[in-house]
């Protein structure tokens, strides 16, 4: 048992979090941005950078998941600018609270397989250099903003977020609810490498990565790369629904502009940070995730 402080406890990945913590009998902290209405909030301001450093009293982890979202509006500038700004504010004012308060609180920091960038069929590992475009851009300014606890000494752990299969939201959700129809397939030419992984897991890894604070820097979180065709096949078998009709790259940009190419884009990741530190992902293979997804 412990007490652990979660940013971006409503959220998707949040909310599972905050959920399985309890589960297993953590204490949770959350952390919000308007006044607390419930005894287990606490209300902070990552805008303006400030947290009550009594909020970290006690607590043995953190796991920082606040950012505005990535794929849910149209990037306009100001757009990209809360997506970067909502990041990096509230990872500084996290790491400089646990820097302060005690460095040896277990800092789980969010961050993105974006990182990388469009990378095409190049395998790809945590020590891979970044790529470039506004998502690379923003991760590496995003994982930075933790050098305050970085530099205290506190255990840091980036994670690298691939592509969370979820049937309540998240990138993989267009793609279900078109699966449902009949009309998943290929996104561009289907041949981008998506690495994916299920909410499961994603919530799984994080509370693995908060009890193995010996894992520090850079974890890729994903269970395997898989063409994005694929994983579109794969849920239409799961769902008894063909996959086969095309999404040409021109309407996609039509449809959600400029992030369309972080869709048509890909990582393939072999990374296995996360496996050698111990941790068996629930669903270790495309079908069996996508049959979870559709259940």
């Amino acid at each position: 048992m412990g007490r652990v402080a979660v940013t971006g406890s409503s959220g998707l990945i949040g909310s599972a979090l905050v959920a399985a913590l309890r589960e297993r009998g953590d204490e949770v902290v959350r952390l919000v941005r308007r006044a607390s209405r419930a005894p287990d909030e606490v209300t902070w301001d990552p805008a303006a950078r400030r947290l009550d450093p009594v909020t970290l009293d006690g607590v043995t982890g953190v796991v920082n998941l606040a950012g505005a979202g990535v794929g849910d509006k149209r990037w306009s500038p100001s757009r990209k600018k809360e997506i970067l700004g909502s990041r990096v504010d509230a990872t500084s004012t996290i790491a400089t609270a646990v820097a302060e308060v005690d460095p040896s609180i277990r800092l789980v920091s969010g961050s993105a397989v974006g990182y990388y960038g469009d990378r095409g069929d190049e395998e790809l590992t945590e020590d891979s250099p970044p790529g470039t475009g506004f998502l690379s851009d923003v991760v590496l300014a995003w994982e930075a903003a933790a050098q305050p606890a970085v530099d205290a000494g506190s255990p840091v752990a980036f994670i690298r977020t691939g592509i969370v299969l979820s049937p309540d939201g998240g990138a993989a959700a267009p793609l279900l609810r078109m699966a449902r129809f009949g009309l998943a397939g290929p996104l561009g030419s289907g041949r981008q490498f998506w690495p994916w992984l299920t909410l499961a897991d994603e919530v799984g890894a994080i509370v693995h990565l908060l009890d193995h604070p010996e894992v520090v820097g850079p974890v890729n979180l994903f269970t395997e790369p898989a063409r994005q065709k694929d994983i579109a096949a794969a849920m239409g078998r799961a769902l008894g629904r063909p996959a086969i009709l095309p999404a040409p790259s021109f309407a996609l940009r039509a449809v959600v502009g400029e992030f369309a190419g972080e869709i048509l884009g890909g990582q393939r990741i072999i990374g296995q940070r996360l496996r050698a530190s111990g941790f068996v992902p629930r669903h270790p293979d495309l079908d069996s995730a996508c049959r979870w997804l559709v259940a």
